[in-house]
């Protein structure tokens, strides 16, 4: 027996954590950018694609989105079998495809389309990023990467659309694609050069039908990621929903939208520091308080949100407290996604691949479901979006009840 098959198996190399979470969460930041940049855009695809229908301009966003959750099914699977490194080029491909036919697009479904082709391609940075975070760190660790991951992530969309709006002002809105394909050759470059590949073949399993039905069979059983995957999708719902009407809302229902980059700027920054706050009290208090806490707070204070609408009694200091609002709508998130990934993948991590693509595909694809739904809503006031948001937080908080502890809680 030679020294090589003795030898124990080598441990995966590591950048530095900055470096790692720098690099992880501008693969995240590719799916912020591709979303909230379009935002100031909504007005002036409407009037040339869609004048008839202002409210069809949201499904720019919600289509990528949906091509982002199909995407997700298949990136974990392929990567458990082909690596991590090339699965995020060969989708940064389909990306970068996607990128080019919206910009040629001339029509409304044709954009449409185009936006489903450039989600699918932007679940490869997504979901194998994530899978690659579980390769080098698990549990409590994990969930705090993750968070200072997801501090990326939450602070690029201040910038997103302020980027948007520029780049509108100096071309036109088609230019918007032309610096998402830029952005993603600078993200998958520097993984390219930097980060070495986290799983290496004698880790990786074949692509088999019986196992990939198996690995499906066994991570669906577990109740953490089933009760992840609905909560999730609430919660994603609820976001893709805010998203998708936020400018709208701005603009129609309270005449900022001259300015809405730059308060959606302010929005972002705000809800930043969520992210970071995750990280360290996850390791003090556990993942399941954390995220149970964080719902029944937004579900109090849209419920609240909702009465003060319906009420009129806010007058004209209205508009102040839905921004304050949709801050913690934001600020959700940070304490919710990242948490509630690593409850379900703790026990999977010999299919983190998998188990991502499955839970990252079906609540995405259900909550881009959920948020056109709500998106479509708008009738020129909040009302609707706080309603819904109030009724999300509300289920989503009831179903983490019966969320397993976490081992370390």
């Amino acid at each position: 027996m030679s020294a090589t098959e003795t030898s124990e198996p080598q441990p995966i190399p590591r950048l530095s954590t900055p470096e790692f979470i720098a690099l992880m969460g501008m693969m995240f930041a590719t799916i912020a950018f591709s979303i909230d940049a379009m935002l100031p855009a909504l007005p002036e695809i409407a009037t040339e694609l869609t004048p008839d229908n202002m409210n069809y301009a949201q499904l720019v966003i919600t289509s990528f989105v949906l091509g982002m959750g199909a995407g997700t099914l298949l990136t974990g699977p392929i990567s458990d079998t082909f690596g991590r490194k090339p699965v995020i080029l060969a989708f940064t491909a389909l990306y970068i495809l996607g990128a080019a036919l919206a910009w040629a697009a001339g029509s409304m479904e044709l954009l449409i389309a185009a936006r489903i082709v450039q989600g699918f391609g932007a679940a490869g940075p997504r979901v194998v990023a994530l899978a690659l975070v579980r390769d080098l760190y698990s549990g409590r660790e994990m969930a705090r990467i993750v968070s200072f991951v997801m501090l990326v992530f939450t602070i690029f969309p201040a910038v997103a659309p302020l980027i948007g709006q520029g780049i509108i002002t100096l071309f036109d809105w088609r230019a918007i694609f032309v610096a998402f394909l830029l952005f993603s050759l600078i993200s998958v470059g520097w993984l390219t050069i930097r980060q070495p590949e986290t799983l290496p073949p004698p880790m990786r399993r074949p692509m088999r039908v019986k196992s990939l039905w198996d690995g499906a069979k066994e991570a669906l059983s577990l109740r953490q990621m089933q009760l992840s995957i609905l909560v999730q999708t609430l919660i994603f719902g609820l976001l893709f929903g805010t998203i998708s009407s936020i400018q709208p809302i701005f603009d129609l229902a309270y005449g900022r939208g001259e300015e809405f980059h730059w308060y959606f700027f302010v929005i972002a920054l705000l809800a930043a520091p969520a992210a970071p706050l995750n990280g360290w009290l996850v390791v003090r208090v556990g993942m399941r308080p954390l995220v149970r806490t964080a719902l029944w707070v937004q579900a109090t204070l849209s419920t609240l949100m909702a009465i003060v609408l319906l009420s009129s009694m806010a007058g004209p200091a209205e508009f102040w407290i839905y921004f304050v609002w949709t801050v913690s709508v934001f600020c959700l998130m940070g304490f919710t996604i990242g948490n509630l990934n690593a409850l379900a993948l703790e026990p999977l991590g010999h299919i983190a691949g998998l188990a991502a693509s499955i839970m990252g595909g079906l609540a995405t694809i259900a909550g881009a479901a959920v948020g056109a739904l709500v998106g479509q809503l708008f009738t020129g006031t909040a009302t609707p979006l706080a309603i819904s948001v109030a009724i999300l937080t509300i289920i989503a908080a009831i179903l983490m009840r019966f969320m397993p502890r976490d081992t370390a809680e």
